[in-house]
């Protein structure tokens, strides 16, 4: 998983990123919020975490602005505030974890491993343009439907969740097929077919890049 990771606190962040790293996930580490935002548009990532007591722009406003910019990606905020009322307020501004500090590391790392696997099992329908796709069933629907392959299925998943974001064959092969033996040339034949397959429902969504390129999903 590629994580972001904002945290003012320098020798806190270096030892996140440090456990994080060595546990396999790529980390991007920025200082401030509004770095955070601009991250969070440039790149595809699979987890935001974001401390709430930040310079130029606190996490709380980091978090919406990156919620208004339609960015879906799981957000967990980090906080030395216990309060109740504090919880809510980033929950109601779009976070989907809380972690109160101090924390135990290994609870965040437990924590990630979670959401990785829910991130891979995931039957959640995702919607974009005139566009469906229902994991479970490995279908996507416009004016009509298809059938898709496992691959497929992953990397349009992984296209919606990061729409209007280039992202690179590394990337999507870190997502598609993780450990699994695959290459450029497998992401390139996949989008192929994918590009075959919403011309036939008549999607008006397309991806577009060449091959070797950067890939994107867009109306």
């Amino acid at each position: 998983m590629r994580i972001l990771l904002a945290e003012d606190e320098e020798q806190l962040a270096r030892v996140l990123k440090m456990a994080m790293t060595s546990s396999g996930y790529t980390v991007d580490a920025v200082d401030n919020g509004q770095k955070a935002v601009d991250l969070a548009k440039e790149n595809a990532y699979d987890v935001i975490i974001l401390d709430i007591m930040m310079p130029v722009k606190d996490g709380i406003t980091a978090l919406k602005e990156i919620r208004e910019s339609g960015n879906q990606t799981y957000v967990i905020m980090l906080t030395a505030m216990a309060e109740v009322d504090d919880r809510v307020n980033g929950l109601d501004s779009g976070a989907d974890d809380y972690i109160t500090k101090p924390f135990s590391l290994r609870e965040l790392l437990a924590r990630l491993r979670s959401l990785e696997r829910r991130t891979t099992t995931s039957k959640q329908a995702l919607h974009f343009d005139d566009l469906t796709l229902d994991s479970e069933e490995q279908v996507m629907e416009s004016s009509n439907s298809i059938s898709l392959t496992r691959e497929e299925t992953q990397m349009l998943a992984y296209l919606i969740r990061n729409a209007g974001k280039p992202l690179s064959p590394a990337a999507i092969l870190d997502n598609v097929w993780g450990n699994e033996k695959a290459d450029e040339e497998d992401v390139w034949i996949n989008i192929s077919y994918l590009r075959q397959k919403l011309s036939s429902i008549q999607s008006h969504a397309q991806i577009a890049g060449e091959k070797g390129g950067l890939y994107m999903l867009k109306e």
